[in-house]
């Protein structure tokens, strides 16, 4: 296997790239994987799409569901490895000696790896819509799909907000103060409540149609 500095989503096997997310790196770490799950998410909205017919006045609807999945799916994996990069210049700035060459490169790498994975969590936000129209209109027998593909779509937004707010928490490291932080990056803080109202909409969707993905617990 390449060093894991090397193995990406695009260019690896899932073997490779799950053997270097298990190794004490950090690069790929819980974002890259947050990004990966959102792949998933993507893929399976792409074939549930792909099995599911619709009647002519929804034929459009469901050609845009599907070609929105599938360039989803290539975006996440391209914003895993974004990620993982951004990982491996966080790390580095935490190894550097205290002084104001650590408290810059600290504030440099926390806001860019928010950023990393505030974009991630905006394009999971644009995800669910796609799913709760298929939840409604797509294929009732792979309804179980559906709520596999919100389940990984919940884990990417998941992570997305707690990258997202960890890695603003960390500029109190060079001196900051929370309120600060939310003065000067209003964006990344707003991002956070978003993120947070996302997750709570997926699980009302997920509620609302669990009795069809698993009957047997109505017994």
């Amino acid at each position: 296997m390449a060093d894991s500095e090397a193995v990406t989503t695009q260019g690896s096997t899932v073997e490779d790239w799950t053997r270097a997310l298990a190794e004490s790196a950090g690069s790929p770490g819980g974002g890259a994987g947050a990004g990966l799950m959102l792949a998933i998410a993507a893929s399976l909205t792409s074939m549930v799409a792909g099995y599911t017919d619709a009647d002519e006045h929804q034929r459009a609807e469901l050609d845009n569901v599907h070609a929105r999945a599938r360039s989803l799916r290539e975006a996440a994996l391209q914003l895993a490895d974004d990620d993982s990069s951004a990982s491996k210049a966080f790390g580095a700035a935490f190894r550097l000696e205290r002084g104001p060459e650590r408290e810059d490169a600290i504030k440099k790498a926390s806001v860019e790896a928010a950023k990393s994975s505030a974009l991630l969590g905006k394009q999971a936000i644009g995800a669910i819509t796609d799913l709760e129209w298929l939840a409604t209109n797509g294929n009732p027998a792979l309804i179980a799909d559906v709520v596999v593909a919100f389940g990984a779509l919940r884990a990417a937004l998941t992570g997305a907000r707690t990258n997202v707010s960890y890695d603003l928490s960390t500029l109190t490291s060079a001196g900051a103060t929370l309120e600060q932080i939310r003065h000067e990056h209003p964006d990344l803080w707003t991002t956070v409540e978003r993120l947070n109202a996302a997750l709570g909409r997926i699980d009302k969707l997920t509620a609302e149609i669990d009795h069809r993905a698993a009957p047997t617990d109505a017994l």
